[in-house]
């Protein structure tokens, strides 16, 4: 289908330098530009981690690069963790939070962000906020993304297709209701929720219209997605410490004025609001390529090792001998 694509455009893939690919389907790795090596094909092709669409980004890249006789890379790939161990823990014991966020947008934000200053991305502390689909409001300080709400597992503020945050409870009587089967419930999560549930749609322009209609309702459920995305900011500020050099909306509906000045009205508080909208996903693999073909940065091994695996017991000390540290 690409190459038919190509060829109808009148293009071919003769003298291209490099192929990337979305990426996807490993375990959780550091943020960075990995070389598409068997080992990362091996777990792709395996659905060892996760069976995702995603999953062909690299298979394609590599595809090509040996057709070629070129690089493949990924960039960013969805499975970027780079969280610290606070961010992870949880109430419950053997639960823990995972770093499921916009990491392909939201690094080449913070990378293009950092060279509009003509700063290093490394040398910042940002908030970035990407708003589509679905919504990740992430702590990036000097370069690592160590919090964000979980977008795929139902967490932070609710999204145009995804309910967001709900009490445990309230969940739990859900799945108990005989309402509705595991895949519906799956599907509000990800697919269904948010103001897709509430409204019916999840065009944010479609929403506007309502609004602009006269429709309180809709405008309600908008303004509750807006109110949720900036507390979520604000607890990203906690994150920092305060120390926020700015707070950056992007995604598609970051191009919504009204979405904009809420939050602006909101959150302008904690540091500039700086709007960098769209979704710079397919620059951002092109970008990375061009990094390590420039020399700037070096393409990183895969060798399937995550970067957390969980906290070892035995290196966590006993209430005793945490009485004794304090002591």
């Amino acid at each position: 289908m690409i190459l038919c694509e190509l060829e109808q455009s009148g293009f071919t893939l003769e003298g291209v330098d490099a192929f990337a690919g979305r990426g996807g389907g490993t375990t959780n790795i550091d943020g960075g530009i990995y070389k598409v090596n068997d080992r990362m094909l091996e777990d792709v092709r395996s659905g060892r981690y996760v069976r995702h669409p995603a999953s062909l980004g690299s298979q394609l890249a590599r595809y090509f690069g040996d057709q070629y006789g070129v690089p493949a890379f990924v960039v960013n790939p969805p499975d970027t963790d780079e969280f610290q161990d606070l961010a992870r823990v949880t109430g419950l014991r053997g639960v823990y939070r995972e770093s499921k966020i916009h990491a392909l947008n939201q690094k080449e934000i913070g990378i293009r962000y950092g060279a509009r200053l003509g700063r290093r991305y490394e040398d910042l502390n940002l908030i970035i906020c990407h708003i589509g689909g679905g919504v990740s409001v992430t702590a990036h300080r000097r370069g690592k993304m160590i919090d964000s709400n979980d977008i795929a597992q139902g967490d932070g503020p609710m999204a145009p297709t995804r309910c967001g945050q709900i009490a445990v409870k309230d969940v739990i009587k859900l799945c108990f209701s005989g309402q509705y089967t595991e895949k519906e419930l799956y599907e509000k999560v990800t697919k269904t929720g948010g103001l897709a549930d509430h409204l019916g749609t999840s065009d944010a322009r479609e929403v506007g219209a309502m609004i602009a209609a006269g429709d309180p309702y809709a405008k309600l459920i908008y303004d509750a997605m807006i109110y949720q995305i900036g507390k979520t900011a604000g607890s990203m500020a906690a994150v920092l410490h305060g120390e926020v050099d700015a707070l950056i909306l992007t995604g598609g509906i970051a191009y919504d004025s009204y979405v904009v000045g809420r939050l602006k009205q909101m959150i302008g508080f904690l540091a500039p609001v700086e709007v960098m909208a769209g979704e710079f996903e397919m620059e951002a693999l092109a970008a990375g390529a061009i990094r390590v073909l420039a020399g700037q940065e070096k393409a990183k091994e895969y060798d399937g090792t995550p970067v957390w695996d969980g906290f070892r017991l035995d290196h966590v000390m006993n209430t005793e001998e945490r009485m004794e540290h304090v002591s």
